[in-house]
């Protein structure tokens, strides 16, 4: 390979040094980057950042854990990559987990100042803007034009994929910004070779380990791909001009090594904790023995489309509050007609088939079963670590593929007017990269729109754990309602938001299933049919009521809390207060104390005989208000027996 193979030429000369142009041309670029996300986050940087954002449930509620916890274990002496505060006493590893330690290290100085809502919205804010800018970053090694490889940036890190995943809060998935700097990396050391081996390498090991704390997923599919890559490109110079791979061999091998021997020190430990570590998981992550089955389509490309079912029911039980978010997969008919137009008029560019043959292999392998076509996907998704990825996140190495092959294809097209001389380059280039720019953007642009700005709500905490969880004494450990291994999750921003002032009982991610719950399983699974309101809700059968006590000692847990308060939202309150009192009332053969409009169970390890009895016994007594909320004593009492 040649230094310009993949290299269109260098900014034309010009009285200020080329360092200085692209210096200001990436400042400029991140700060209409920077000015774009604050519209698309306005909705928090209006009002009220340090307790606003997507909402404080569901996986919002686990990143407001995330970004607490390093806080927490840094000023407290405590480990950063486990926690016993979740799943107590067993605890959590958080590499198991999309912890995205990355950023709550990073931010830890903004969690302490503003509270982990603030840390939040900053990361959400940064992610696209970061990963704009590294594509863009890349991109100017490519093109001539400044302007193409904006838009190029704006094609990656503003994507309704990167929106969609903004929108449900799941950062490590939005923040894409260190791929692209892996391939600028890997051009350097195995194409241009003009810098240092050592120090490239060097770089390139430590993207890895960065990667490696903001989302392993992403790392294996960039790693994945990545290895595709550099095949691809060393068997075509091998077919092409063989004689040019013998002089580079040894500086990529130099670099190469270096770049492991880097990436090894990061990451070994922590490989290790992740899958030898205190509380780690075995079998497949995230669908713990069910392999996923969530991809694109073949009509997700193009089509707008929707998150299905994941969509409907993210406003009932935790997510995403605003408007239809648009699917996954979607690039844009724009982005489609424009990659697919420019390999046919400039089918010889090198760059353009590489990168369109690894964008076609992404879209394959993004595909997911089920649609009544066999896909590739089938033959790799029992591989380890491979089978552990959610198929549609292959998008991220088309979403990269798309925006260089715009962004080359607006650069050729201006570059061809110039040569031609066809009229005044500065009009007629400026009318094509604007047509192009408005063909490539419009599509997204047009989904996007109605979720433009972003939905955003308060952080609602019940009074009990604003007057009273915020300040208990050392040793707690909360089993609160809803249970947040049910899915309704808005107890761990609670936490959160308390500044990790008591442990919890559970906790969502991949580690919140029952078939991770070990002995305590029964007591898991009645629970958590007991907070999600779908479905059968659980008696008070005896065996019920053992399982439940039966978890509660193996979980340790000191308090229980319900809250029992007017204006919470929908995905904090559970199935009812009436029928979670009654319940618990019933396993615990004692009644809970009212206060703070919440109904606790304090000394948990204290309880009376389990209270037994039939399902219409016990409908009558939770059902007996008109609202179907308790008034203060008249539940339990019924429950117990202890009225006249």
């Amino acid at each position: 390979m040649r230094p310009g193979d993949l290299a269109v030429g260098e900014v034309p000369p010009s009285r200020e040094p080329v360092w200085a142009q692209r210096w200001r041309g990436t400042l400029v670029s991140a700060l209409v980057y920077l000015a774009l996300a604050v519209v698309l986050w306005w909705q928090v940087w209006s009002g009220h950042p340090t307790s606003t954002t997507t909402c404080g449930c569901g996986d919002g509620a686990r990143f407001l854990w995330f970004f607490e916890w390093p806080a927490y274990a840094i000023t407290h002496g405590h480990s950063l990559l486990y926690s016993s505060w979740l799943f107590h006493p067993t605890g959590i590893n958080l590499l198991n987990d999309t912890s995205v330690l990355a950023l709550g290290l990073a931010l830890t100085p903004v969690t302490l100042a503003f509270g982990p809502v603030a840390a939040m919205n900053v990361a959400l804010t940064l992610a696209p803007v970061l990963s704009a800018l590294a594509m863009a970053v890349l991109l100017r090694r490519w093109v001539r034009w400044a302007p193409a490889a904006f838009v190029g940036g704006l094609v990656y890190g503003f994507s309704p994929f990167v929106v969609t995943e903004l929108a449900l809060n799941q950062l490590n998935i939005a923040l894409l910004a260190v791929p692209p700097l892996m391939v600028m990396a890997l051009d350097e050391l195995l194409v241009r070779q003009q810098r240092s081996p050592y120090r490239v390498g060097g770089a390139l090991g430590v993207l890895v380990g960065v990667q490696f704390f903001v989302s392993t997923e992403v790392l294996v599919i960039t790693v994945l791909f990545g290895a595709v890559a550099v095949g691809l490109a060393v068997g075509f110079t091998w077919i092409r001009q063989r004689a040019e791979i013998g002089p580079r061999v040894g500086h990529a091998v130099r670099g190469s090594l270096t770049a492991l021997a880097v990436a090894t020190a990061l990451v070994a430990y922590p490989l290790w904790f992740l899958l030898r570590g205190p509380a780690h998981l075995t079998g497949p992550i995230w669908s713990n023995g069910s392999l996923s089955r969530f991809g694109n389509t073949l009509t997700s490309f193009w089509s707008v489309g929707s998150l299905g079912r994941l969509g409907a029911g993210m406003t009932r039980f935790g997510g995403y509050q605003g408007p239809k978010l648009p699917g996954l997969g979607y690039l844009g008919a724009g982005v489609v007609v424009v990659a697919v137009g420019g390999v046919v008029v400039w089918r010889h560019d090198r760059r353009l088939l590489l990168f369109g043959g690894l964008g076609i292999m992404a879209a394959v392998f993004s595909l997911g079963p089920g649609h009544g076509y066999w896909v590739p996907w089938q033959l790799v998704e029992h591989v380890p670590w491979v089978g552990d990825v959610v198929e549609i996140r292959f998008t991220v190495v088309l979403l990269l593929c798309a925006a260089v092959m715009v962004a080359v294809v607006i650069d050729r097209g201006r570059t061809w007017l110039a040569e031609h001389r066809v009229a005044p380059l500065g009009l007629r280039a400026g009318v094509l990269a604007g047509a192009l720019a408005v063909a490539t953007l419009l599509p997204s642009v047009v989904a996007i729109w109605p979720n433009v700005p972003l939905t955003a709500r308060a952080v609602v905490l019940p009074r009990w754990y604003t007057e009273v969880g915020s300040a208990l004494p050392p040793g707690r450990v909360i089993l609160a309602y809803p249970a947040p291994f049910s899915g309704l999750q808005s107890s761990q921003a609670w936490q959160a938001v308390n500044r990790m002032q008591w442990a919890q009982a559970g906790g969502g991610g991949p580690q919140g299933q029952p078939g991770r719950a070990g002995t305590a399983r029964p007591g898991f699974e009645v629970l958590m049919a007991a907070s999600l309101p779908i479905g059968a809700a659980p008696g008070p059968t005896a065996a019920n009521l053992t399982a439940i006590r039966s978890a509660l000692d193996q979980w340790g847990v000191t308090t229980i809390v319900v809250p029992d308060q007017a204006g919470l939202p929908l995905y904090e309150q559970g199935r009812s207060t009436a029928y979670a009192v009654g319940l618990l009332t019933a396993a615990m053969g004692r009644p809970p104390v009212f206060a703070h409009s919440a109904w606790v169970w304090s000394a948990v390890a204290h309880r009376g005989d389990p209270a037994a009895m039939s399902q219409a016994a016990f409908a009558a007594c939770v059902t007996s208000a008109p609202t179907a909320r308790p008034s203060p004593r008249s539940v339990p009492d019924c429950i117990l027996g202890t009225t006249g």
